[in-house]
C-alpha cells in the first residue's frame, strides 16, 4: 500500500484530500499544517508521495521542498498553492516538485496526480526511432518537461488554458494523428476530463498562446524549437502550436534528451 503525507494549511481541504486518498486505497502517514512537523512525519513514515501546500506554519512549502532533499529515501513531491507568479512556480519545480497544482483544485485531480507519482499510473509511450527499432519510455517526465517549457515561454499556471494545453500536448505526443482531429477529438477529450465544453477548451488554449506572445516571448519560443519559427506579431493556431510542442518532445525522447 502506497503511503502519503499531507502538509496543507487549509485543514478542511487537507481532510478532504486525506479522505479521498484513503478511499482510493492509500495509507495516510499523517496530515499537518506545520512544515516542521510534516518533515518529521516524512522521516517517520517514509511516504511514497508528499503533498506540500506552499503556505504552512513554521517551515513554509518552499522550505519543506528544500529540506526534503536532506531526508533519506525515495519519494515524489506534489506542491499545491495559490501563487500564479512565474518566478514562484519556477522555484517550486527547481526545488524538486514534480507537479504544481493551482488552487482551487479538486481532490480528484490531486488523487490522479498522486496515482501517477506513486508509479501506479505511468502510461508507456512507444516512440519510433527508425529502422523498425522502437524504444519504450515512461511518459511520467513529460509533464515536467511541458511545465518547464510553459514557464520559459510565459504561460502561467494560473490560467485555465495552461491545464488544457498541457493535456493537448500530452495527447498529441501519445497519438500524433489526433492533431488532425483537433475539433472533433482532442477538444472533446480535454473537455470531458475537465468537465467543461470543447468550445471553452478551444478559447482557453487560444488565450494561453496569446498570453505568451503578448509577453514578447517570441525569442524564448523560437529557442524551444531551435529555429526561428515565428517573427514579429505572427501567432500560431492552436493545432500548429500543439503539434510543434509534441514534435519537440518526441524528438527529444528519441534522442534521449
Amino acid at each position: 500500500m502506497k503511503k502519503i503525507v499531507i502538509m496543507e494549511g487549509n485543514s478542511e481541504f487537507a481532510k478532504e484530500l486525506a479522505d479521498s486518498l484513503k478511499g482510493k486505497g492509500y495509507e495516510i502517514g499523517g496530515v499537518t499544517d506545520d512544515g516542521a512537523e510534516g518533515l518529521e512525519l516524512v522521516k517517520k513514515y517514509t511516504p511514497d508521495v508528499v503533498i506540500v501546500g506552499l503556505i504552512l506554519k513554521g517551515v513554509d512549502g518552499l522550505g519543506v521542498l528544500d529540506k526534503l532533499k536532506e531526508i533519506s529515501g525515495k519519494r515524489q513531491a506534489l506542491a499545491i498553492g495559490n501563487f500564479c507568479d512565474d518566478a514562484v512556480i519556477a522555484k517550486v519545480f527547481a526545488k524538486g516538485a514534480k507537479y504544481y497544482l493551482m488552487k482551487p483544485v479538486s481532490s480528484e485531480i490531486v488523487c490522479e496526480r498522486v496515482k501517477e507519482l506513486s508509479g501506479e499510473d505511468k502510461p508507456v509511450q512507444t516512440i519510433s526511432v527508425g529502422n523498425g527499432i522502437k524504444e519504450r519510455r515512461n511518459t511520467g517526465s513529460i509533464d515536467e518537461k511541458i511545465s518547464n517549457i510553459f514557464i520559459s515561454i510565459g504561460i502561467p499556471a494560473s490560467i485555465k488554458g495552461y491545464g488544457y494545453l498541457r493535456e493537448g500536448v500530452k495527447m498529441a505526443v501519445e497519438n500524433p494523428s489526433i492533431i488532425n482531429n483537433i475539433t472533433k477529438e482532442l477538444y472533446p477529450k480535454i473537455a470531458e476530463r475537465f468537465a467543461t465544453t470543447p468550445s471553452k477548451v478551444e478559447r482557453a488554449i487560444r488565450h494561453s498562446i496569446e498570453v505568451a506572445f503578448n509577453k514578447g516571448r517570441i525569442d524564448a519560443i523560437n529557442s524551444i524549437f531551435g529555429v526561428r519559427v515565428y517573427i514579429g506579431t505572427e501567432k500560431p493556431t492552436n493545432s500548429e502550436f500543439i503539434a510543434l510542442l509534441a514534435d519537440k518532445l518526441l524528438l527529444d525522447a528519441a534522442s534521449g534528451n
